[in-house]
């Protein structure tokens, strides 16, 4: 018989996060009889090993050196105490996990996306909103923040319909409240930059630095951004006209930025609102839009050469490149619709290449706030690992405590993935991580112990060394075994 035995490395941080103590802590204070730690650790290491349905969960957690004893509708009543108990795993989560990793919560990651089900009516916190992948399935919302370190937060759940600007404040007031954090920068994205957002981030030790969209500017402001005049380069106090700057491997390298305080005046608190505009301008961003808008591009031509396809009711990217015209030059409504490139919207985006705005609150370096708002990108590939390597969506799951319980699991296991990563000195890849933890499965030979299935490589071997323990000896006894397992759990 073939065990996996990749577990045992995420059972060693579930154990040193303390999980065992907190799912004992809740069953004390509920009146249920059943191995909570059991079924919430099956859960978390069969979303990142074989993440699928509850029910395939249960049955492949067999697949595991340690088998458990638990009936599967027990899963389902304790998704329901995991959900009450959600803010105050967060909580404990974070405070365990200091322990483990450095945290850095002087800057604070926040974004959101939606999960879809397949479903086709809207119920609870499955409501259609506007999905991001254009789905026409009810969808949930899932606010996301990440410290500097790269490790989740905290987390919630709002209905698919929700403006995502109203998730920021009620999980930022949780965060000061449960993580006992007053001294923080919020870093969003434009599409969560709402003045409320803003002025809420605007007292005390609180501050924000948010992307800003220059189109959407004043414009004055609009014009001061777009000027080839006045930018500056960190380290010189010359004034540069990237206008003349030439194409060079040199030039594409450096970033130009110039800056402008905005005045203004919370009424509610009566105190000063004031905000600094940071534009900065790149060669190698500006090619990077054009390698990208020239690509949308011709896909608009061969929607031109199919019309029907445009008038599909999924709108991608390339199709804000194509003009239909509804009426002849007369002004008469014309048999059929003539399309063609809209070279006036094509022309206007290209203003915008290789620009870039951020406004804040801070009175820090330019360059440094920047470099702080470049970071996001890893709260982006945060959702990546839940949605792709981790399978979180399509959402089975109907009634909306079981939901939250389903993405508390999510949320633990991305929790387990980063410290791992950050472990392994994030020497190894996401797929790479993930990828070998699942092939490290171990053969039974009887009653003499188990030998490795599978292929010793320099990630396997740093694992063992991160976890002091092997599981790749020509034969490890059942003796041998054992104390692994025990030394995984931390006893």
């Amino acid at each position: 018989m073939s065990f996996n035995a990749g577990y045992l490395f995420l059972q060693k941080i579930y154990s040193l996060l303390g999980l065992p103590s907190i799912c004992k802590k809740i069953k004390k204070d509920n009146a249920f009889t059943y191995d909570l730690n059991a079924i919430l650790s099956r859960l978390v290491y069969g979303r990142i090993l074989f993440p699928s349905s509850k029910l395939s969960c249960f049955e492949q957690s067999k697949e595991l050196l340690e088998q458990t004893e638990f009936d599967l509708h027990l899963i389902y009543r304790a998704l329901s105490v995991l959900a009450d108990n959600s803010d105050f795993i967060q909580a404990e989560l974070y405070k365990r996990s200091k322990k483990l990793v450095k945290r850095n919560t002087g800057v604070l990651f926040y974004d959101c996306t939606n999960y879809f089900f397949e479903l086709k009516h809207e119920d609870g916190l499955k409501q259609y909103g506007p999905s991001k992948e254009h789905r026409p399935n009810p969808i949930v919302q899932m606010g996301l923040f990440m410290d500097k370190s790269g490790i989740p937060l905290a987390f919630c759940i709002n209905p698919g319909n929700q403006n995502e600007q109203l998730s920021l404040k009620p999980l930022e007031q949780q965060i000061m409240r449960d993580f006992e954090l007053s001294k923080f920068v919020v870093c969003t994205d434009a599409g969560l930059s709402s003045d409320a957002n803003r002025r809420f981030n605007n007292f005390g030790e609180i501050s924000f630095i948010t992307t800003q969209s220059i189109k959407k500017l004043k414009r004055s402001l609009k014009e001061w951004c777009l000027d080839c005049k006045g930018w500056q380069l960190e380290g010189s106090k010359k004034a540069y006209d990237i206008s003349e700057i030439e194409d060079t491997p040199e030039n594409r390298n450096r970033i130009f930025y110039k800056q402008m305080l905005v005045e203004g005046y919370d009424e509610e608190r009566d105190i000063a609102f004031d905000q600094t505009l940071i534009v900065t301008y790149s060669l190698k961003y500006k090619l990077y839009q054009q390698t990208i808008r020239e690509r949308q591009i011709e896909r608009a031509k061969k929607y031109l050469q199919h019309p029907a396809q445009y008038d599909k009711h999924s709108v991608t990217d390339a199709k804000r490149f194509i003009k239909k015209t509804p009426v002849t030059n007369d002004g008469e409504i014309a048999e059929k619709a003539a399309y063609e490139l809209n070279i006036n919207a094509i022309e206007e985006e290209a203003k915008y290449d290789g620009f870039y705005a951020v406004c804040t609150n801070l009175d820090d370096d330019p360059a440094e706030i920047a470099m702080i708002n470049h970071d996001r990108w890893e709260i982006e590939e945060s959702f990546r690992i839940m949605k792709s390597e981790f399978d979180a969506r399509p959402v089975y799951l109907h009634r909306d405590d079981r939901i939250k319980a389903h993405f508390l699991t999510c949320f633990i296991s991305l929790m387990i993935y980063r410290i791992l990563e950050k472990q392994l000195d994030s020497s190894f890849t996401c797929e790479e991580i993930i990828n070998t933890l699942r092939k490290m499965n171990v053969r039974k030979v009887g009653e003499y112990g188990y030998i490795p299935n599978y292929t010793r490589t320099e990630l396997t071997d740093a694992m063992h060394d991160n976890a002091g323990f092997r599981t790749d000896n020509e034969l490890t006894t059942p003796k041998a075994m054992a104390e692994i397992i025990r030394r995984s759990k931390g006893l």
